[in-house]
């Protein structure tokens, strides 16, 4: 294996090293990037890659499917900390036969990751020596490789910082300097924004890789950057039949889904509305920022919405606050309930909100506080034996869920 290995260390390209690893190992070998992304693989193998891999080929990165499967699994945490080649077991359900995986790293950073499928015999534990050894030249072949790609990232970052400043307010030098750049633009976007504010450079980091592969794994018309304090996410689609706000609530639950609560408990999250014409990404953008403002004030996102067309009178919660402090105003029955809870450890003004929110639902409002039906009954009983609230009333619903708004605004 030492004259296999020396051959691969004298080639300076991916697609050359990758088709003598192959030959010399007689498997077929598939590289992707850290984000999934197909990088190179041996044709004269072709035949013999199994129908995951077929797909990866097809569609010139990791198919979601298995991606998640791979979560589910335990292998993207190891591809991330085992340093040496292990075993990937065969999964027959989405067409996958086992193969050897390592990582391709360089200078401590991964930059990727190679497959090898075992047809036939498994490798020998020579072979795995080998595949060790040369994954640092593959992974520094990789880092040239994305070296050049950088700065096109670089301008394409900042081109979308322009649009979102408004600094062209032309559509068609818009357009143009989209083409010089190679930038496909979506039919139709919205933007998403995640303040980071709180956490720290290693969160930001993780949280913008994390979302640039799921991204990668779903449409290639999305852009991630770190603009100022906040991860902005450009959600494109090709077609007006899809909903790129419906696609950013999947990337909300995907974080949500695969991220400890406490550590992210004080990311906020909002996602702007949708248009076609990219002029208007400033506005998406303002919007979902003014959804964030909101969360931040009241310092939850707990029973807020993430997208701005359901913030509903929220919008002016500033305005109420002002009028309240200047006329001295505060709801009689909210502090009765809060001197409730202070003397006999309740959650009345809690239920109240949660209730409030579910359009007065037993069910749902149950089901979110964890509690059971006849629990919420009881407590509701207590709300309006102690306070004049009539849950019939329309205007004073809404007036009465302003007002934990507004007092939560004054907790802050």
């Amino acid at each position: 294996m030492n004259e296999l290995l020396e051959r691969v260390l004298s080639l300076s390209d991916l697609n050359d090293a990758v088709d003598v690893i192959s030959n010399g190992l007689k498997k077929p070998i598939i590289v992707e990037s850290d984000h999934f992304f197909l990088l190179a693989y041996n044709s004269y193998y072709v035949d013999h890659f199994d129908y995951a891999n077929q797909q990866t080929i097809f569609a010139k990165k990791c198919p979601l499917m298995i991606f998640e499967r791979f979560v589910e699994k335990g292998i993207i945490d190891q591809l991330k900390t085992n340093d040496k080649p292990f075993r990937v077991d065969e999964m027959k359900d989405i067409g996958l036969n086992r193969r050897v995986v390592v990582n391709a790293k360089y200078k401590e950073s991964i930059m990727g990751y190679i497959w090898v499928q075992e047809i036939n015999n498994p490798l020998t534990e020579e072979e795995l020596d080998f595949l060790f050894e040369v994954s640092f030249h593959v992974g520094k072949l990789i880092y040239k490789k994305n070296k050049l790609k950088q700065q096109k990232v670089e301008e394409v970052e900042s081109y979308f910082r322009k649009v979102m400043n408004n600094e062209i307010t032309i559509e068609k030098e818009l357009k143009w300097e989209a083409a010089d750049l190679d930038i496909v633009l979506p039919s139709i976007f919205c933007v998403m924004v995640v303040n980071a504010i709180h956490a720290d450079e290693e969160l930001i980091v993780e949280l913008k890789e994390t979302i640039r592969s799921y991204l990668n794994l779903k449409d290639n018309t999305s852009h991630v950057l770190v603009y100022r304090t906040n991860i902005v996410i450009i959600v494109g689609c090709y077609s007006l039949k899809y909903s790129p706000v419906t696609a950013a609530l999947q990337i909300v639950e995907n974080l949500l889904t695969n991220f400890d609560v406490k550590r992210y408990s004080n990311i906020f999250i909002g996602i702007g509305n949708e248009y076609q014409p990219i002029l208007s990404l400033h506005k998406s953008y303002k919007e979902a920022l003014e959804v964030l403002s909101i969360a931040e004030v009241l310092g939850t996102q707990e029973n807020i919405p993430y997208e701005y067309n359901k913030i509903g009178a929220l919008r002016y919660l500033d305005i109420i606050y002002e009028k309240n402090n200047r006329t001295k105003y505060s709801n009689s029955d909210i502090q009765i309930l809060r001197a409730k809870d202070r003397e006999s450890q309740t959650e009345l003004v809690k239920t109240l909100e949660y209730y409030l929110v579910n359009n007065c639902k037993t069910k749902p409002t149950a089901d979110q506080m964890f509690i059971h039906p006849n629990t919420l009954n009881y407590r509701l009983k207590q709300i309006t034996d102690l306070t004049t609230i009539d849950f019939s009333d329309f205007n004073q619903k809404c007036q009465l869920y302003l007002d934990l708004m507004v007092s939560k605004k004054g907790d802050r």
